[in-house]
């Protein structure tokens, strides 16, 4: 009762001294009288009203325009472009905040990937802080929980052909006959960790480079401190498997180590990666399942530019071509409205450097439409992945859009992969058998390093890599419509553009052209689409000679139309003479060396 009584008077007295101040809170406000307590979201303030030590982040007004990225046709160029210009941009905005910091000695960090930074601290700094003019808004750095998995098989079986039964329903041995294992590649992953002495990693691991393996711009720790209750308990330090700021590859749960596997993994009698050929790099950003928003940033701000072990020398050449992510943040664990849109901007800026971020859609397929819901499936610039089963149709946790939890509507997942049963390496040089969406995110990261294998001037260009993965994948069809879309139609909000074909893929991509200025543009529009013959194809902003193939997923030329554009055009197209299925439609012009492509599905 002593307790109560005391924080009702504490709050009590906090209370009347706001009340007290309130001309004083007036003038430190912005030029428009907002007042500091509304930058500050309601969970954040509640904390802080309570008293309790806070670990909240400060988000400037200032964001860096990275829009200029998309003019750069190299992935260095634009991975170079999109680092300093945030980097500037944080230098010469943050410096009023880190002074006050610093004189206050409150622990801090700084980010640039987003114009922010992480603080620990009490009420009074946080009201200093919203204070300030530059400062946009303060939310709380919750602790988030990794999804459970769906399913959790521990099993050393495996396949009887030794090639797993995901690898095989999307082609990627096919891939591999045709000598494309994603050489010249590197895959991330941000997880619970990974071990990198496990039979099927360690020699796909970037770091691993004789006799003295070199963890430099390999390896990233984001784990440097437990601060969370489990089972109503303080876990210690000392109690991690791993350790904190852990100098090498360590996974304290298994959950990292079985994803990589699923894109790189290989070992005698055991294939389990869609890339062995490729190599990969990581970063630790949960502590057994538990990480925190400025955790995920950390890592996302690494792999933007990776950095030697003292976390100093960052260099944009050595970022990843695409990365995992098999993690979200639901709104029992922190991420809500209030905060959506930090991680958002951080994807986004990460895409723009030409990273490919896939992210695992989500296990609340049981929830039924609209389940795609957290943090990073639900944004535009992830690539979100559905899981299907051995018979080919979607799993049943397999999380469905549209999503509505934050009113975008947008369609998702993009498309879907193997996430049933998949067998793939676990800690301690063992195997195991799990289910999931954070199983299907892999496959597909996986994919893509097989794309650029096959064609390196893919590297960078990010909505060329998405738009190849989601034309060429297998159209697949559900009873349940979702979000007003029929799920007889594909795309839809079940499947996406469908399950994910390296081998359709990897032809789409051998075939892809690096892009000039001209044709990015052209406004394509094709009705009806599904089409049980004829439709009809509108072009905009493209004139003079234009080409109109349309590819087979065998990469085989089965129809061409060649047309005198006069900048707008309708023109009709009869496929009725093509068999049912999916198919690429290129655009090419004669005063343009570039082309547009994208999908016809014919049905009977």
């Amino acid at each position: 009762m002593k307790k109560i009584t005391f924080i009702l008077t504490l709050a009590s007295f906090l209370f009347l001294t706001w009340t007290a101040f309130a001309p004083a809170q007036k003038k430190s406000n912005n030029n428009f009288g907002e007042k500091w307590e509304s930058k500050v979201s309601p969970k954040l303030l509640a904390k802080a009203q309570r008293g309790e030590s806070l670990d909240f982040l400060v988000v400037l007004k200032n964001q860096a325009d990275v829009n200029a990225a998309k003019t750069y046709q190299t992935k260095a160029g634009r991975g170079n472009y999109v680092f300093h210009k945030l980097k500037q941009n944080a230098a010469a905005t943050q410096k009023n905040i880190l002074n006050i910091l610093n004189t206050a000695q409150a622990p801090h960090q700084a980010f640039s990937i987003i114009n922010a930074v992480q603080v620990k601290g009490d009420l009074q700094l946080l009201k200093t802080l919203a204070q300030l003019p530059e400062v946009g808004q303060l939310t709380t750095n919750s602790p988030v929980k990794l999804e459970k998995l769906a399913e959790k098989n521990h099993t050393n079986t495996r396949d009887p052909e030794d090639i797993e039964w995901g690898i095989k329903m999307i082609n990627a041995d096919v891939v591999w006959e045709k000598g494309y294992r994603g050489q010249n590649t590197i895959i991330g992953g941000q997880d619970t960790g990974y071990e990198w002495t496990h039979p099927a990693l360690v020699n796909t691991y970037r770091g691993n480079v004789g006799s003295t393996p070199d963890h430099n711009y390999n390896w990233h720790d984001a784990i440097h401190e437990i601060s969370l209750l489990h089972n109503d308990s303080i876990v210690l330090p000392t109690n991690n498997p791993c350790g904190l700021d852990v100098p090498f590859p360590c996974d304290d749960n298994s959950h990292g180590t079985h994803t990589m596997g699923t894109m790189v993994g290989e070992a005698e009698e055991n294939q389990i990666g869609v890339a062995p050929g490729a190599q990969w790099i990581a970063c630790r950003n949960m502590e057994r399942g538990w990480g925190k928003p400025s955790t995920y940033i950390e890592c996302f701000e690494w792999f933007m530019a990776p950095t030697d072990l003292n976390n100093e020398n960052p260099d944009p050449t050595k970022a990843p071509h695409a990365i995992a992510n098999s993690w979200s943040c639901p709104t029992s664990e922190g991420c809500d409205s209030t905060n959506w849109h930090i991680m958002e901007m951080v994807v986004n800026n990460l895409k723009a450097s030409g990273v490919v971020v896939v992210v695992s859609a989500g296990n609340s397929g049981s929830q039924g439409c609209g389940s795609v819901r957290t943090p990073a499936a639900i944004f535009e610039a992830s690539f979100s992945v559905g899981a299907t089963a051995q018979n080919d149709s979607i799993a049943g946790f397999s999380s469905r859009g549209p999503v509505t939890v934050n009113g975008s509507g947008i369609r998702k997942p993009n498309v879907s992969a193997p996430g049933v049963a998949v067998r793939s390496s676990i800690r301690n040089d063992n195997y195991a058998t799990f289910s999931g969406t954070s199983m299907s995110g892999p496959h597909t990261a996986g994919m893509v390093a097989l794309m650029i294998s096959a064609n390196p001037n893919l590297a960078g260009h990010v909505e060329a890599i998405e738009s190849i993965i989601e034309q060429t994948a297998v159209p697949k069809f559900d009873e349940q419509d979702c979000g007003g879309i029929s799920s007889q139609q594909s795309p839809n909000n079940i499947y996406g553009y469908g399950r994910i074909d390296a081998l359709a893929a990897v032809n789409a991509a051998l075939n892809w052209k690096t892009p000039q200025d001209g044709l990015e543009n052209v406004f394509v529009n094709i009705y009806p689409n599904p089409t049980a013959g004829r439709v009809v194809l509108e072009i905009n902003d493209l004139m003079g000679e234009t080409e109109f193939e349309v590819y087979n997923m065998a990469g085989q030329l089965v129809d061409f139309y060649t047309w005198n554009l006069l900048e707008y055009q309708i023109e009709e197209i009869d496929l009725s003479q093509l068999p049912a299925g999916a198919y690429i439609y290129k655009i090419r012009n004669e005063n343009l060396d570039a082309e547009k492509t994208g999908k016809i599905l014919k049905n009977n």
